[in-house]
C-alpha cells in the first residue's frame, strides 16, 4: 500500500529521514551556505512529505547525505562598458539518498543550481540571493529525485 501526501507517495515503514550537515567542500566563502542548504532541505523534505526529521541514523527509515562541492559566482553577461551586467552564481552538491533497510542508495549523483543577478546593484544582497535561488533549486531536485523512486 502506497499513500500520498502533496504528490509524494511514501513506501510503507519508511516514516523518518536524516538529513545531517551538508559540510561546505567548496571554498565558497559565504560562512552560512551549509545551514542555509540545511535548512531548505528540512523545509522541502518535512513540510511537502509526512516524514519526520530523525535525530539519527540509527532513527531514520532514510537518510539525505552529501556536501557542497563547487561554487562560483562569475560574469554570466557582459554589457557595452565590458562591465558585467550579470552574473551567475553555481552551485554543486554531491549527494545520496539511502532507505536504511537497503545497503546501496537509491542515487549518488551531483545536483547543480543556478541563478542570476545584477551586480551592479547590489553584489552582495544580490549574490546571496542568487545563491538561496540555486539552493532551491537544488533542494527540489533532490526531493523530487527521492519522490520518484517512492
Amino acid at each position: 500500500m502506497r499513500y500520498s501526501f502533496t504528490g509524494a507517495s511514501i513506501p510503507p515503514g519508511v516514516n523518518t529521514i536524516y538529513i545531517p550537515f551538508f559540510a561546505d567542500r567548496s571554498r565558497s566563502g559565504l560562512g552560512d551556505l551549509s545551514d542555509r542548504l540545511n535548512r531548505i532541505l528540512i523545509d522541502r523534505f518535512i513540510n511537502q512529505s509526512k516524514l519526520q526529521l530523525a535525530s539519527s541514523e540509527e532513527d531514520a527509515d532514510a537518510i539525505l547525505d552529501g556536501f557542497i562541492s563547487s561554487y562560483s559566482n562569475r560574469p554570466f553577461s557582459i554589457g557595452g562598458n565590458e562591465q558585467a551586467d550579470q552574473n551567475q552564481v553555481q552551485i554543486t552538491v554531491s549527494a545520496s539518498f539511502l532507505y536504511t533497510s537497503n545497503s546501496e542508495p537509491e542515487w549518488d549523483k551531483p545536483f547543480n543550481g543556478s541563478f542570476t543577478f545584477d551586480p551592479t546593484e547590489d553584489p552582495i544582497s544580490g549574490e546571496q540571493s542568487a545563491a538561496d535561488e540555486a539552493l532551491e533549486q537544488i533542494a527540489n531536485s533532490m526531493f523530487n529525485d527521492a519522490v520518484s523512486n517512492w
